[in-house]
């Protein structure tokens, strides 16, 4: 049999991309989606941040998305939303669970940094860096983001964050860049954050930004929703406070946290 024609081979791929833009078969596509596990908006950037196998596949299929509307593309996401719905319920992800996020930064950093130059704030960095994250991970802890000056991490139980953040605290007294000693805050708050991709978001999250937020320098901020898991041997708790932060609930409370 001879190979089809250029004519015909045109023939062949305008009636594929009709089947594939055909309306009928873009609906069905999007409406298996949505009855599928998982999240149906897979495939976005915001899903597929993570480095884990399922985003990494996802980012290159997204990377594919062809300038128009594609049954075929719609669900080839399918497929992998499966897949990530699958690996979250098999323990893999996170999903739903509860979880303590950590969130640290370095007050007045930035002020400091414009004086000392990019140089030494680097090194600054770098130094404050080994530290804090040798004690997420000896913690069983792991690292969500960098976020500049500071990291967010997951725990799967708030003793471990708390014991993280003491740690790194009092790590950090060994370092002093051109005559600098950085003064770190934190926050911990446990709770059911949305985990999206390599991400968490939503109100726990929001709540664990703000509890490192309304934290002082040298000072470990816990919610009370993670100081009410805690062990308390060999920590000193302060006295509860309202926490008065805008995007966290009203009767929310916190407590500062520091070695007995």
């Amino acid at each position: 049999m001879s190979p089809p024609s250029p004519p015909e081979r045109r023939r062949l791929r305008e009636a594929a991309v009709g089947v594939d833009s055909h309306p009928w078969l873009l609906a069905v596509a999007r409406r298996l989606r949505r009855t599928m596990p998982g999240d149906e908006r897979f495939g976005d950037p915001l899903s597929t941040a993570g480095d884990r196998a399922v985003h990494v596949v996802a980012r290159e299929v997204s990377s594919l998305q062809p300038d128009r509307p594609s049954a075929f593309h719609e669900l080839g996401l399918g497929a992998l939303q499966l897949w990530q719905s699958l690996s979250e319920a098999s323990g893999r992800g996170r999903g739903d669970e509860d979880v303590a996020l950590l969130f640290t930064d370095l007050v007045g950093f930035s002020s400091w940094a414009l004086k000392a130059g990019d140089a030494a704030a680097l090194d600054l960095l770098r130094d404050v860096g080994v530290v804090v994250e040798r004690a997420v991970a000896d913690h069983r802890g792991a690292i969500v983001k960098r976020l500049g000056d500071g990291v967010m991490a997951a725990f799967s139980h708030p003793q471990p964050a708390v014991e993280a953040a003491l740690e790194a605290q009092a790590g950090l007294g060994s370092i002093e860049v051109a005559g600098h000693r950085p003064r770190m805050r934190a926050g911990v708050h446990y709770g059911r954050p949305r985990r999206l991709g390599g991400d968490y978001l939503g109100i726990d999250a929001n709540v664990a930004a703000r509890v490192g937020e309304a934290a002082k320098a040298g000072e470990v901020l816990v919610s009370d929703t993670a100081v009410a898991l805690l062990e308390v041997d060999g920590l000193r708790l302060g006295r509860a406070r309202r926490l008065r932060a805008a995007g966290t609930p009203r009767d929310l409370r916190v407590q500062a946290v520091s070695r007995g």
